[in-house]
């Protein structure tokens, strides 16, 4: 899915027979709507339009954020460390309906 420098490989502007692309690009629709929902919760969704599920020329799936503002991707990054933070911490719990990690209610 990557290539020589770590990046995901280009996205697929054609299609080429053979290539499962529908194996990916469920996964990426999946995984596309669970961050859009968690951006309407947090009042982002407006800071990234673009956001949307996608594959790569290999068919592997791939959620593409689309153009952001540097406040809007700093935020993001903030959250996901302090998300980071709490994991190592032991201060949350796995929700078992979504396989997510939620904050524990005080």
């Amino acid at each position: 899915m990557t290539d020589r420098r770590g990046v995901v490989a280009r996205r697929a502007e054609d299609l080429t027979p053979g290539v499962p692309y529908f194996r990916g690009w469920n996964p990426s629709r999946r995984s596309a709507g669970a961050l859009a929902d968690q951006l309407v919760l947090l009042g982002l969704d407006s800071d990234f339009p673009g956001l949307v599920a996608d594959v790569n020329v290999l068919g592997d799936g791939l959620v593409r954020l689309g153009t952001a503002r540097p406040e809007a991707a700093e935020l993001l990054a903030e959250l996901v460390m302090a998300r980071l933070r709490a994991e190592l911490s032991g201060t949350t719990d796995t929700a078992p309906s979504t396989g997510l990690r939620e904050t524990p209610a005080a």
